[in-house]
């Protein structure tokens, strides 16, 4: 077993991470720069480093980060998601270090990074991927060719992209030769690398990924799949699992080709494999080689903890369950609670929390770093929390949504909380009748009075009155 681990991140995945390292014996070390002194992974890990003034260049420096696993005595480094979770160089300084990294081989991530390589990974293993180009564009003159050949709708995609950046949607020639150049400028600063690549646009499919596990022994197994076809500019906001939308023989279908896709390549740890699908055809997507964001509601409706697998397959150990011990039961909701104004074009709304109650009950979970007094920086993502409800059935977990989000006491900041109570409202989801569309065509969901609990408006009324009498 690991006895030492780094965790290369911030918020709330680096506490999910030491959290599940203490349940384990697992000796955890945080790093951090200036805005992050006061956060909670830097307080609950065992030990914890800053690594500079800067916001982001400690955690975007990967030798700095290896050289100071090896000076504090680790033997493997948990990179979360984002920042360096998939990349590639970063997994290979790991390796030729003698570090364990708690991911993919550096190969791996290498080649399902390359979105082309990926596609061309998965034809070879018999995986459905959409039509497109069969590598990255050459020019602008190749491009027009091509989407005349499969026809409009495309998607110009930066061939190193993720996150939902480095995308185009291109419905005519004219539109096409607008936003070609803008997709390699978009992928040169935010990828460094300035290839992109044509798939044909799935109109209004479902988004679908399945989260998979596999081990250093040629074990794969799937945990299921996630609904997250509620998404606004290809960002999620709420997710699902299992999707109220598939039939059995369907979930079955894409859990078999998730489990293929990931033997195709070698895969090791924690992983996912996106899919987009409309009617029934199903088209490969791409893979994302890190745990992600909405693990939790697997693990709701499972009951496996994946980071813990994580360490264990990282440790060399053999995955703890085969395919015939995963059942599901139940759904699960994740609602990302972002620190953004949905009324103001979503716009960042950093700040002091002033105030922060957790909901709780049967069937809540909530993973979060925010606390009261705590300073939200402006430099990371606008998710402050993940709030995650699972109940038996669909209408039951709705309930427990609503239930949950108007429990939620979080001041100082405005957030999307109120927003997705809108969304739970809606007929259309409450008839689990939804696809990547969804958002986009109900603008009608932003026209929201924001809700205010009694005791907000007497806290409000008593603090005019003590203000007023110069208390």
């Amino acid at each position: 077993m690991l006895k030492k681990v780094l965790i290369a991140n911030r918020g709330e995945i680096a506490v999910r991470i030491v959290r599940a390292c203490a349940e384990m014996g697992v000796r955890s070390v945080a790093i951090y720069t200036e805005p992050d002194r006061y956060g909670l992974h830097v307080k609950r890990a065992d030990e914890a480093y800053m690594l500079g003034e800067d916001p982001l260049a400690g955690y975007l420096d990967p030798l700095r980060i290896v050289n100071l696993a090896l000076e504090t005595g680790c033997d493997a480094i948990h990179p979360g998601y984002g920042f360096l979770s998939e990349n590639a160089e970063f997994a290979r300084l790991c390796e030729v270090n003698g570090l364990i990294f708690i991911g993919p081989k550096s190969s791996v991530i290498h080649g399902m990074g390359d979105k082309t390589q990926a596609r061309n990974s998965m034809r070879a293993a018999n995986v459905p991927v959409t039509p497109g180009s069969e590598g990255n564009l050459k020019d602008l003159g190749e491009a027009l060719t091509l989407a005349g050949e499969i026809g409009y709708p495309i998607m110009i995609k930066a061939t190193s992209g993720g996150g939902g950046r480095g995308i185009r949607r291109c419905d005519n020639d004219e539109e096409l030769k607008t936003h070609y150049p803008r997709v390699i400028s978009e992928a040169t600063k935010a990828f460094g690398s300035a290839e992109v690549f044509m798939e044909k646009c799935i109109v209004d499919p479902l988004h679908i990924e399945v989260q998979i596990l596999a081990d250093s022994h040629g074990n794969v197994i799937h945990l299921f799949e996630r609904d997250c076809s509620i998404q606004r500019r290809n960002q999620k906001l709420i997710e699902i699992a299992p999707s109220p939308q598939l039939s059995q023989e369907k979930r079955e279908y894409i859990g078999d080709l998730a489990v293929r896709a990931a033997k195709a390549v070698g895969y090791e740890n924690a992983g996912t494999v996106e899919f987009l699908i409309t009617g029934d055809e199903v088209y490969f997507m791409e893979m994302n080689t890190r745990v992600q964001v909405e693990h939790t509601i697997s693990e709701q409706i499972t009951g496996v903890d994946i980071v813990q697998e994580q360490l264990n397959v990282a440790a060399g150990l053999p995955l703890t369950y085969q395919q015939k011990d995963i059942q599901f039961r139940g759904y699960a909701l994740q609602f990302r609670v972002n620190a953004e104004d949905p009324k103001n074009d979503f716009l960042p709304s950093f700040g002091r929390v002033t105030h922060y109650y957790a909901p709780g009950g049967p069937g809540v979970r909530v993973d979060t770093a925010i606390y009261t007094g705590y300073e939200i920086p402006p430099y990371y993502d606008s998710m402050c929390l993940k709030l995650v409800v699972w109940a038996l059935s669909w209408d039951q977990v709705i309930a427990r949504g609503q239930r949950a989000l108007d429990d939620m006491r979080l001041h100082g900041i405005k957030t999307t909380a109120d927003y997705y109570q809108q969304i739970l409202r809606h007929p259309a989801f409450r008839q689990a009748n939804f696809n990547t569309s969804f958002v986009p065509n109900h603008p009608e969901l932003l026209d929201y009075s924001v809700k205010r609990h009694p005791s907000e408006i007497a806290l409000a009324i008593a603090s005019a009155i003590a203000a007023h009498a110069g208390w």
